[in-house]
């Protein structure tokens, strides 16, 4: 981070009229006109990273019977996301030090090798270590991404881009398992990776083409100790989170010794930094840390969601697959509705406002779910996924906004990450924590043995494959215990969305200029 004044530390007062681009981002007059296309090389590298997850996870049942190793079949998802994480703050600092276009092609660059290399993988093993590589791509170009859109447009306009970014992620859920279901049956499965050469060929020759920074970037250090022990301890804590509760015990002692060791070496490192790779003032500025700390709240119950709704519609419903699907989908359509009408509202009401009424609406969708019963109807839970995705939608944008508006250019790649940070971390979070409620409430149930995965897997597919009720009475009183037991992860993924309102009624009011995109009345660190 660049040295800063006496009179300002932080570097977070309001960003200064640039004489480079009528907006506060420092690109030419050309950049400008070249938006449109730049922002097709954004979404097209951002579709890049979207559709890989929900491909992966269609085809790799299959996958994995002929290259054997079911053991380690939920690593090849959780390796991908594990150095994601671990590399988006580490990323979003290099694009600042560095320019947003080598680290964004270097990004995209990666992520070609690890999906070259696994579609030529020749076992499980092989291929997590490829999805490692894959991550580590993902981590650059996620954070560079939104940080090139926050370079070109200012603040009343981007919010409108970025409901096309979320466009992306809702059409990439849709038609990712439908693209994967056809590879398998028509192609070998290493086009489950290849596919994405061509579109990452395509994004990278644009941001080639059309993406010119006319910046002036300082020398600045690189600190190369502190990135490597900060992707070391969250590489461990992710780690801890996967395998908790699992049979490898000996694997979450040692990880989470290493993340213990790392964090404490990194907290030393960072402190004596010249220039540190995470900046504690930064991270800790109030509107950073509520912005981000309601963003990973809202990622947790979003995981708590799109992970146990469908059960919920199967196995207590007794409703298809399809209806199910269906019923999350309904998030997917509230989720860039939400996005888009913020960005529409926010010059009229405020970025205060906005924040608060979307975390509002999390809590109106989450408090549906309480009161499901196996005799609702799966409307009522489409509608609560509706409810909660537009809330979402309209706090995730509202949120990323105005972090990256309180800091300047320099900044703005490092506050974008610790954003893409917080939402992967408490993915993870979620993950862990739901699952737990949920295993506790299968093992503990009254007058009735623990429940196994094999009659859990039995209990969905029963009732996914028939609407009717002429269910067995053993498999009744697993859908009783799978109700109370889903009943309880509601109630949990309610408080949590109560939390994310009382952050955001933290969030001070910002105002912003519309013709340069400056901000008033927003309290400076001291």
């Amino acid at each position: 981070m660049t040295n800063q004044s006496a009179e300002n530390p932080g570097g977070l007062e309001a960003p200064a009229q640039s004489s480079n681009f009528s907006h506060n981002s420092q690109v030419s007059q050309a950049v400008q006109k070249s938006r449109p296309l730049i922002i097709a090389a954004v979404m097209a590298s951002m579709f890049m990273v979207a559709i890989e997850a929900t491909i992966v996870s269609t085809a790799m049942p299959q996958i994995v019977s002929q290259l054997g190793g079911l053991d380690l079949y939920s690593w090849v998802f959780s390796s991908f996301l594990l150095t994601q994480t671990a590399m988006t703050v580490v990323f979003g600092k290099l694009a600042d030090l560095k320019g947003r276009k080598p680290i964004m092609l270097l990004g995209i660059a990666i992520f070609l090798i690890g999906s070259i290399g696994a579609g030529f993988a020749w076992s499980l093993p092989s291929m997590i270590a490829f999805r490692l590589i894959q991550g580590a791509g993902a981590g650059a170009v996620q954070p560079v991404a939104l940080t090139i859109v926050a370079d070109l447009y200012p603040a009343h306009e981007r919010g409108k881009v970025q409901g096309y970014l979320a466009s992306v992620w809702a059409i990439s859920a849709v038609i990712g398992p439908l693209v994967g279901g056809l590879i398998m049956r028509e192609l070998p499965w290493s086009w489950v990776f290849w596919i994405n050469i061509p579109v990452g060929i395509a994004a990278a020759l644009g941001f080639m083409a059309f993406l010119k920074e006319d910046v002036q970037l300082k020398k600045r250090s690189v600190d190369i100790a502190g990135a490597c022990l900060f992707t070391i301890a969250v590489a461990a804590l992710l780690t801890v989170l996967t395998e908790i509760g699992t049979a490898y015990q000996h694997m979450v002692t040692a990880a989470a010794f290493i993340f213990a060791l790392a964090t404490t070496l990194f907290i030393l490192v960072e402190r004596k930094a010249a220039d540190p790779m995470i900046s504690f003032e930064l991270w800790s500025h109030k509107p950073v840390a509520v912005a981000n700390g309601a963003s990973m709240l809202a990622s947790m119950a979003l995981m708590g969601l799109t992970t146990f709704l469908p059960m919920y519609v199967q196995g207590v419903l007794k409703q298809s697959p399809v209806i199910a699907g269906l019923a999350l989908t309904m998030m997917l359509v509230g989720w860039p509705s939400g996005a888009t009408l913020a960005s529409r509202w926010f010059p009229r009401f405020g970025l205060r406002r906005i924040m608060i009424s979307g975390s509002a609406l999390i809590p109106c969708g989450a408090i549906l779910f309480i009161f499901l019963t196996p005799a609702s109807s799966p409307y009522m839970a489409g509608l609560g996924s509706l409810i909660m995705g537009f809330g979402m939608g309209l706090l995730s944008v509202s949120s990323l906004i105005l972090i990256q508006e309180i800091v300047d250019w320099t900044q703005r790649g490092s506050v974008t990450s610790s954003n893409l940070f917080a939402r992967n971390l408490g993915s993870m979070l979620g993950a862990t924590i739901f699952g737990a409620v949920l295993n506790y409430g299968l093992i503990h149930s009254k007058g009735i043995p623990p429940i196994t995965s094999d009659q859990l897997r039995h209990l969905l597919e029963v009732h996914g494959a028939t609407s009717k009720s002429l269910v067995a009475t053993n498999n009744e009183a697993l859908a009783t215990v799978l109700q109370n037991s889903l009943h309880n992860t509601f109630v949990l993924m309610f408080a949590i969305s109560l939390v994310i309102v009382c952050l955001t009624s933290m969030v001070p009011d910002v105002k912003i200029k519309k013709a340069h995109n400056l901000i008033e009345d927003l309290p400076v660190m001291e």
